[in-house]
């Protein structure tokens, strides 16, 4: 999944992706990985505290979605389908 990212600058991630070879396929894609270090770990990891306190905001999004029972259920499992069908959600959310 990592190998067919695109580019961009930063990964925001959850504490869960904390993994040395995350964060090294990320760097060797030139992309700035944002993910705190579990609290289990010995050393701390640098990360962009300020923007991955804005990750919630994607969070929340997800969850708007998935208040629509077709997209949050998959019944929409074609490609030409779905991205349509998530456009549709979006648009009705943010006109809310």
């Amino acid at each position: 999944m990592l190998c067919s990212l695109p580019s961009d600058d930063r990964l925001l991630g959850d504490r869960g992706y904390d993994a040395d070879w995350v964060r090294e396929t990320l760097i060797d894609k030139k992309i700035t990985p944002c993910i705190p270090g579990r609290k289990s770990c010995d050393k701390p990891v640098k990360y962009d505290k300020r923007r991955y306190r804005k990750r919630n905001r994607i969070e929340i999004m997800f969850g708007r979605l998935k208040d629509w029972r077709r997209v949050a259920t998959g019944y929409d499992q074609s490609p030409k389908v779905c991205p349509p069908a998530i456009a549709l959600a979006a648009t009705v959310i943010f006109l809310e």
